[in-house]
């Protein structure tokens, strides 16, 4: 209280007008108080545990992530300072780099055949399992393994030696006749080998789909049989439905997984892209760019149209979910 307004209590014993001298806690304040405390303990808490998930993004994914950008407006073989060329290097992929293109189809085939074969393929496993109890775990365990070791070095090599001349695969094909002269030496049938590979690893897709096929209600199935619908239309009109959330989440991953191969094909073409650049997807091409040539500068650039490519066919299947996408409780 000010000197004044003590004086002005004394001269005329009374309050100011309008405003109270003394603050009163009440039990009110108090827990809005406590409340307001344990609040701001919970929340820096919680960026306390967040901390290092946040410094692994923000140091080894985002500043990464524009330092590439920055580099693909550069001319940057490492070991001399970057050289600011604009977009020179989006230019020359486009209209003076047909290797670039010939990767581009490659990879684009890939994806479009091999991700629907192995949803497909996934689906269908998942659907017998979902059917049988006995031994489903060994089943389940069976078909989920070669996911764990698909993406490693080692499978990739024991695929070449299957499908290399004379490998098994061979020598079974030409006992019964069919004499293709090896898979992997072969322009037009390393790519399918290459497909065969990724389906084999279909595994963790089809445990989602497993998952998503026990939230299924057999009631449902039952009502649509008393009706009269068989196997097939049961499929189309209560499955297929009601599994289409996990469908577009298996199709997401899917065309995202196909679209980063590289492993496999390194192996198999033991880095080269070969035979005649029949495995040079756009990320082996862009590896070789970057680590065999020096091209730093040109390998961001390949990565930022790949990148740029992935995040417009994701954004189109997210705009598109609307349609055939049936989440529940959904009132569409």
């Amino acid at each position: 209280m000010s000197n004044t307004t003590a004086t002005r209590v004394i001269v005329t014993g009374r309050k100011p007008a309008g405003r109270s001298l003394f603050r009163r806690s009440t039990p009110e304040h108090a827990d809005r108080s406590v409340q307001k405390r344990r609040a701001r303990r919970e929340t820096l808490a919680g960026y306390g545990f967040l901390s290092p998930w946040l410094l692994g993004f923000f140091g080894l994914t985002l500043l990464p992530m524009a330092y590439s950008l920055y580099l693909s407006f550069t001319k940057y073989n490492i070991f001399q300072p970057p050289e600011w060329i604009g977009l020179d290097n989006y230019v020359r992929l486009f209209t003076d780099d047909p290797t670039f293109v010939q990767s581009a189809q490659i990879t684009l085939v890939y994806v479009v055949v091999g991700t629907p074969i192995t949803l497909a393929a996934a689906l269908g496993v998942a659907m017998l399992l979902n059917y049988r109890d006995r031994g489903a775990g060994f089943f389940r365990s069976s078909f989920y393994a070669p996911s764990l070791i698909g993406g490693s070095v080692s499978i990739a090599i024991v695929w070449r030696a299957m499908f290399g001349n004379d490998g098994p695969v061979d020598s079974v094909l030409s006992a019964i006749g069919i004499d293709l002269g090896g898979w992997i030496g072969n322009p037009a049938l390393v790519l399918p080998a290459l497909i065969l590979l990724a389906i084999w690893q279909f595994g963790a897709t089809m445990v989602i789909f497993l998952a998503g096929l026990k939230q299924i209600p057999k009631e449902l199935y039952e009502a649509a049989e008393m009706d009269g619908a068989g196997p097939y239309h049961r499929f189309r009109a209560v499955t297929i439905p009601l599994l289409s959330p996990v469908i577009f989440f298996n199709l997401l991953l899917g065309l995202i997984g196909a679209f980063q191969v590289f492993t496999s094909a390194y192996i198999i073409s033991n880095g080269s892209g070969g035979p005649a650049g029949s495995t040079n997807f756009i990320t082996l091409y862009l590896y070789k760019r970057g680590f065999s040539d020096g091209q730093m500068g040109y390998a961001a650039a390949i990565a930022w149209v790949l990148l740029i490519v992935v995040a417009i066919i994701a954004f189109i299947l997210f705009r598109t979910q609307r349609s055939w996408v049936h989440y529940s409780g959904d009132a569409r």
